[in-house]
């Protein structure tokens, strides 16, 4: 009887000690955080497969980083409330969970990591951290489950260029810089095909490639082992980045209401928005059907006013874009992909009024891209996506109006030092100098 009442004291000692992670309770969450974080993990599961296919390129040529087969995700840091949303989301805890991975990757969706290269540690953000290091050691390294399954993960070379997704909180965000690009969650809503989401892959590489030494130029030096960043390229639904991106568009907001300049672009943008509110009520926000000539010209125009309203590091990879399209283009093609894939892509943006990112073209873009197709003899593919549209003769009556480019308004010699604020050039460039064990931005 005391043998069997020693092994039940045991036991309940045993599950006393046992962490304790979040569950679905059925609580009232914040449900646009919620859609965020379903149209993060949509994203992720899209850009993941993406990201191993762009390592065939092999190309000798390029800068290179390591990458992992698998995304990972942590609701550690976030409020209670928002662990539940993480959670009813993504089934997402405090632990670092598979959000998306790669066909043939050792982790699966929903494997959750208990230890990294030998180390466990109940701390997330910490084990990251080691998952950053073991990752960036481009050797094979061990992980073990939460079941107690070990696992051998083994780190590839892609072109420098993470592409990465904004936090779920601030799903607007997007930042451009040669290490790594933040694409707004809208991207996600168009349903990406497996050629659209290497399309995004491969632009943000070549945005690195292009635009790396005039982004260098721009500010000088670069602080990358144990800060914020580092994390990031694993996961920017952590907590830490989170609260970054949170400043970053509070500052950004600050900034614009004193420069006429960034009113007016945003009026531009508004008036996007207010289009795609009538176009559901119109029951025209389904892919296929046809827009008219006006609001596809509305389409290109906010496209130029969101490149135009970029700041900072990203102002200047913005001056860039069109050689990152081409990049593109030119490496879809080597890997056997659709080369259109970005006028799909940007055609299933224009049809949903989602101009806020990197993907929905300008005219000078859309004319730019389209030379390069005809050049391949795709002139009449093209004019299939665009629902008959010819890039030329939207230039012809698009050009005398206001903001028609964004090339009419970027100076490169006139881009000065922004001073030592905090995110004056940028959320990405900002996070290179926040330590990761503060969990928030400094002021």
């Amino acid at each position: 009887m005391r043998s069997l009442f020693t092994l039940c004291l045991s036991l309940l000692l045993v599950a006393c000690a046992a962490p304790k992670y979040t569950v679905d309770d059925g609580r009232k969450v914040d449900e646009s955080l919620l859609a965020s974080i379903r149209a993060y993990g949509d994203g992720e599961q899209s850009l993941r497969p993406a990201i191993v296919r762009s390592a065939m390129l092999k190309d000798p040529t390029c800068d290179h980083q390591w990458e992992l087969p698998f995304a990972v995700a942590t609701s550690y840091g976030w409020a209670d409330n928002d662990r539940v949303a993480w959670v009813r989301g993504l089934n997402v805890d405090e632990r670092l969970t598979v959000v998306a991975a790669a066909p043939n990757s050792p982790l699966n969706p929903g494997d959750k990591l208990l230890a990294v290269a030998g180390q466990k540690d109940a701390d997330s953000e910490r084990l990251l951290a080691t998952l950053a290091d073991a990752r960036d050691a481009g050797k094979p390294f061990q992980v073990t489950l939460s079941s107690g399954a070990g696992r051998t993960v083994h780190p590839f070379e892609v072109c420098r260029g993470y592409a990465r997704l904004a936090p779920p909180n601030t799903p607007e965000v997007q930042d451009y810089h040669w290490l790594l690009s933040l694409h707004s969650l809208e991207i996600s809503k168009a349903q990406l095909t497996q050629d659209e989401a290497l399309w995004a892959v491969l632009w943000t590489q070549g945005l690195s490639e292009e635009g790396g030494a005039r982004m260098k130029t721009y500010h000088y030096g670069t602080k990358i082992v144990g800060t914020l960043y580092n994390l990031a390229t694993l996961a920017t639904g952590l907590h830490g980045a989170a609260l970054a991106a949170q400043a970053a568009v509070n500052t950004a907001k600050v900034a614009a209401q004193s420069v006429a300049s960034e009113i007016v672009k945003q009026q531009l943008i508004e008036q996007g928005k207010a289009l795609a509110a009538q176009r559901i009520r119109e029951g025209l926000i389904d892919a296929g059907k046809e827009l008219s000539k006006q609001q596809v010209m509305n389409g290109l125009q906010a496209a130029a006013a969101n490149r135009s309203a970029l700041s900072g590091v990203a102002w200047i990879a913005s001056s860039v874009f069109d050689q990152a399209d081409q990049w593109a283009f030119e490496r879809a093609e080597k890997l056997g992909a659709d080369t259109l894939a970005g006028f799909s892509l940007h055609q299933k943006l224009l049809e949903r009024s989602l101009a806020g990112n990197a993907f929905a073209l300008d005219i000078e873009r859309l004319e730019s891209l389209s030379k390069l197709a005809q050049g391949k003899g795709l002139d009449a593919q093209v004019q299939a996506i665009l629902r008959g549209f010819k890039a030329s003769e939207l230039a012809l009556e698009i050009g005398a109006m206001p903001l028609a480019t964004a090339s009419e308004t970027f100076s490169y010699e006139s881009a000065s030092d922004p001073g030592n604020e905090r995110f004056a050039r940028g959320l990405i460039d900002a996070m290179l100098d926040i330590p990761a064990e503060s969990g928030s931005p400094k002021k």
